[in-house]
């Protein structure tokens, strides 16, 4: 029992893990390098990590997806780490109202400022990206970029060595985990004053019970000795 338990903690770990991942924000310094608009037919295995339509269209199974196509510098832990460039397509489209929490309505004007931001030629201009979402390219499915901005560094540096520190990743985790321990006190506030007594007060029952059926079978057993002895 204590193995299943265990078991059942660390796979709720990680669903948690795994969804925090996805829908926390992400910055990528990037260059732009076309913008697109694609036909995508939803399947039931990418459906799901897809946004709704944009705000006043309707719903469909096929629809016209944008795409920003970008070279981008990988990062790790919080991009605090720098690898290799590589090349990174972010979809663009309306989160609205509903999950994930974005209110991001202005896809089309990010398409505007994605197009104005195209850097083929050197000097490159490097913007910031800022994004949730995975890339898995064996089901065709791309983080959704909610805005892009340049990067305004001091005279000297070059914007392509910018690391925007993850300022609000680190607030809303430190809220998760206070408010992760404000919800366990309050449940041990409540077990001890609830459900401790009230499970003293069922096992006291229950062996009032028992004690009084012991009684009844004994009074039982001596009646059917008395019957022997005759």
């Amino acid at each position: 029992m204590r193995n299943i338990r265990r078991v059942l903690r660390i796979a709720l770990f990680l669903i948690i893990g795994l969804w925090l991942h996805y829908v926390m924000p992400q910055r990528d310094i990037a260059r732009v390098t076309s913008t697109e608009i694609i036909r995508t037919d939803f399947s039931s295995l990418n459906r799901m990590f897809y946004a709704q339509a944009d705000s006043g269209t309707v719903e469909n199974p096929t629809r016209d997806l944008r795409l920003v196509n970008t070279e981008r510098k990988a990062t790790y832990l919080f991009g605090l780490i720098r690898g290799n460039n590589e090349t990174m397509v972010f979809r663009n489209e309306d989160t609205g109202w509903i999950y994930p929490p974005y209110f991001k309505f202005d896809s089309s004007d990010l398409q505007a400022e994605a197009a104005a931001a195209i850097s083929t030629t050197e000097p490159y201009e490097w913007v910031v990206v800022t994004h949730y979402g995975w890339r898995l390219r064996w089901a065709s499915i791309y983080p959704n970029a909610v805005s892009i901005r340049t990067i305004e560094v001091p005279e000297g540096q070059s914007p392509e060595d910018y690391r925007p520190f993850p300022w609000v990743n680190l607030i809303i985790y430190a809220l998760l985990i206070a408010g992760l321990l404000f919800v366990r006190a309050m449940w041990r506030q409540f077990r001890e004053r609830t459900v401790d007594p009230l499970a003293d007060k069922v096992g006291d029952q229950y062996d009032h019970v028992s004690a009084d059926l012991s009684e009844r079978k004994g009074r039982i057993s001596r009646w059917l000795g008395t019957w022997r002895k005759k």
